[in-house]
């Protein structure tokens, strides 16, 4: 079998299910070629797992200050571009295009009759599950912005949905509980987030951001470039994560034992209603905007329990290769019986 592996690249976490794929895919008599879209080639990082990789430009929001920009976003992208993308690339070789959330591998094989398998968190949204301040051109991106003839869904609970638990993807390392908060907040504006933390002068933070290019020490803040193998070390270790309101990172604190805090992105709805669908689980604590308030708070806050989810990217591996497409219900059983969640959680 020969698979085209379609990622979205603007957020680390479609790379992050996708690196766990990589891994689950390798234990099985097939061919995958990734292909990523959403940034410059040169702003991916620690991707030697994905071998000889294609990139494109796609499409992509453009964030300011913590919040999507429109106008930006509607000037940056191009949509005679993303046509050309789409005519110009030839999978008529693959026997299936395997998408995470990829428009250009989506639509090229949509247009040459190829068949799609897409594999994200934005296909639970096409089912019965909170949501919080979706619109219409919400509704119709989720619909249209990479179209597929089976979808997998991937959400922290079912809801009663054919949906599946998350593909979690951390290293091996042993789980610890150090002096320090992990930070990562690539959204917000890096002096933003420096002034806020430093206001915690008894507390210890590690900062990443795309913006930092070295490691640089500023009073209780250490900052660090972003880098997978540091990344997952220090999540390994530390006492809890404040983070955007993204799904991937949040499922792996949760499969890790750490208490979380997330500010979902303003004007993104997917991350205000994972933020809204943390809180009513009894997951993670959220924050609207960088409130000094509630991370006091949640820095009191007890240490968390671990969510044990299983191998879910093994078994869509196993899934994927066998062919049957069409039927997803033995899998999602068999995968939702392995969860258990913390005596607190509201399930």
């Amino acid at each position: 079998m020969k698979i085209l592996y379609g990622v979205q690249g603007t957020g680390n976490g479609h790379i992050a299910r996708a690196r766990a794929m990589s891994q689950a895919l390798a234990n099985h008599d097939v061919q995958v070629d990734f292909l990523f879209s959403g940034r410059e080639k040169s702003k991916y990082f620690s991707m030697q797992q994905f071998g000889d990789y294609q990139t494109r430009r796609g499409f992509s929001f453009m964030t300011e200050n913590g919040r999507v920009n429109y106008m930006k976003t509607a000037f940056e992208n191009s949509l005679p571009h993303f046509i050309r993308e789409v005519r110009e690339l030839d999978v008529s070789g693959y026997d299936v295009v395997v998408n995470d959330f990829e428009p250009v591998s989506a639509w090229a094989a949509k247009q040459q009759n190829i068949p799609t398998v897409s594999i994200s968190h934005q296909n639970a949204f096409l089912f019965d599950v909170p949501q919080k301040g979706a619109n219409w051109l919400d509704d119709s991106v989720i619909q249209h912005f990479a179209p597929s003839q089976y979808q997998l869904g991937l959400h922290w609970y079912h809801f009663g949905q054919p949906i599946l638990p998350p593909i979690v993807h951390t290293s091996g390392e042993d789980v610890t509980s150090e002096d320090f908060i992990l930070v990562y907040l690539p959204f917000e504006n890096t002096e933003a987030i420096v002034d806020l933390l430093l206001r915690f002068s008894q507390n210890n933070f590690i900062c990443y951001h795309p913006e930092n290019i070295e490691h640089v020490q500023i009073e209780n803040i250490l900052m660090k470039p972003l880098g997978h193998e540091s990344f997952q070390c220090d999540l390994h270790r530390c006492a809890g994560v404040i983070a955007n309101g993204g799904f991937e990172l949040p499922s792996e604190a949760l499969s890790l034992g750490k208490k979380l805090l997330v500010k979902p992105l303003d004007g993104q709805f997917e991350q205000q209603s994972n933020a809204a669908t943390l809180d009513s689980l009894g997951l993670a604590q959220s924050m609207d905007f960088l409130d000094a308030s509630v991370i006091r708070d949640w820095l009191d806050e007890k240490q968390a329990e671990r969510v044990f989810y299983p191998n879910v990217a093994e078994g869509i591996a196993d899934w994927l290769v066998s062919g049957d497409w069409s039927c997803s219900a033995n899998l999602r059983k068999r995968l939702w019986d392995k969860v258990d969640f913390p005596s607190y959680a509201s399930v």
